[in-house]
């Protein structure tokens, strides 16, 4: 019998929770909307009656008053947000173990033990729509299929407040017509290669051979393949119970572009300086550090390396980060926003080689005096002692990932 996997989908998450705690706005257009001195000038989230006005996600502040002048702009409240997040989860995880995040406002579910075919699914589904409802005042669009990815396509199908269900039966006469675009991972630069080529539809994907895809999307044309055809298969991961933590990173748009090798590591120390004491937290190390940068034209890649040995110490994690950089990068550049993440992580108690030349006893000895220093800040605050370097450009550095960081969506991909 084929898996019944579902997709919820908070509807207009962060806005729907804003009008929630804010009565005297919920009737009229309002925006979640990022900082316009940090650069994070765009909408996150606009309700019903935005949206109706012609409001976007990621529409610049601007455009979306141009839309809609009456707009009324909220800033974003992350902990109030990640507390509905988890009511959410907490009630899913009431029905199946099987509860993987994919960001603050998604998750799948895998209900194949508590249901016997999709009939039953679908009336589950509803089940826990309606209980979102009455108990937290959001509501949820729910996907069921048989994979997260049609499970997905699902929960985008119809909104808000329904259930849709894709199955063996009907996917071919719902999900084939879809446009490309509205498939996991085809972003903008993946449908402008698809449609130069014909290919319009999701349908069109799944028709396409596998060969011609990888021609000219590489190893993704593969992946999307199975995603257009209902092949893919990968299970939904027990996230009711804490997992083994995989990768630890952040990231940050700058308050203006980085254009100097200086402003780079800069900022790279700071985000570095937040890994590595997080991967101290947890009594953990890295063995790889990779780093995402996106410049002023909003184009953005990643790369990755291996450290020489595991290390929980900031300087490594800049070092190799800026070892990347310089590989991918030339003067002039201008940089939006970077980030740094350290995975391949181990104890910190994992039996280490020493090498030649003492590079690990150094890392080590680097390592005891950050962790001397994670105590003080912890005690008197993360501003009680600084590196010299990072008051040549306070407006550059004056940013604390560790106590303010942002929660982003959660990858499909990991480093």
């Amino acid at each position: 019998m084929d898996r019944v996997i579902f997709h919820v989908d908070c509807n207009k998450f962060f806005a729907s929770v804003e009008c929630l705690h804010r009565p005297e706005i919920r009737d009229f257009p309002v925006a979640v909307c990022g900082s316009t001195e940090e650069r994070h000038g765009i909408v996150l989230t606009a309700n019903q009656i935005a949206s109706s006005m012609g409001v976007k996600t990621a529409q610049p502040i601007w455009q979306a008053m141009q839309k809609c002048p009456d707009l009324i702009t909220v800033a974003p409240n992350y902990p109030l947000y990640m507390r509905f997040s988890n009511l959410v989860h907490k009630i899913c995880c009431e029905y199946t173990d099987k509860v993987e995040s994919f960001g603050l406002d998604e998750c799948w579910l895998d209900v194949s033990d508590n249901v016997s075919d999709f009939q039953q699914g679908e009336l589950l589904a509803h089940s826990i729509r309606e209980r979102i409802k009455e108990e937290l005042g959001i509501t949820v669009s729910i996907g069921v299929s048989w994979n997260k990815v049609f499970s997905k396509l699902g929960s985008d199908y119809k909104k808000p407040d329904a259930v849709t269900v894709f199955s063996r039966e009907n996917y071919k006469q719902k999900v084939f017509p879809l446009d490309c675009r509205d498939l996991l991972y085809v972003g903008p630069a993946t449908e402008k290669k698809l449609k130069s080529r014909g290919i319009f539809t999701i349908g069109d994907i799944a028709k396409a051979k596998p060969e011609e895809l990888c021609s000219f999307l590489g190893k993704n044309g593969l992946l999307l393949y199975d995603f257009a055809s209902g092949r893919e298969n990968s299970p939904v991961k027990n996230a009711c119970h804490k997992s083994d933590i995989k990768s630890v990173g952040n990231s940050v748009t700058a308050p203006r572009d980085l254009e100097t090798l200086s402003d780079i590591k800069l900022t790279f120390t700071v985000l570095a300086e937040t890994v590595a004491r997080r991967l101290r937290d947890q009594g953990l190390k890295a063995e790889k550090v990779g780093i995402s940068v996106r410049n002023s034209e909003l184009e953005t890649y990643v790369r990755q390396i291996s450290l020489p040995f595991a290390t929980a110490s900031t300087n490594i994690l800049v070092d190799k980060a800026m070892e990347l950089f310089r590989l991918n990068e030339k003067e002039p550049f201008k940089i939006r926003s970077i980030g740094i993440c350290a995975f391949n992580l181990s104890s910190f108690d994992k039996t280490v080689q020493f090498d030649l030349f003492g590079d690990v006893l150094r890392n080590e000895k680097n390592e005891n005096l950050e962790k001397t220093v994670d105590v003080l800040k912890e005690r008197f605050g993360g501003d009680c002692i600084k590196r010299a370097s990072l008051l040549s450009d306070i407006k550059l550095t004056d940013f604390d990932p560790y106590e303010n960081h942002r929660v982003h969506p959660e990858g499909w991909f990991k480093l």
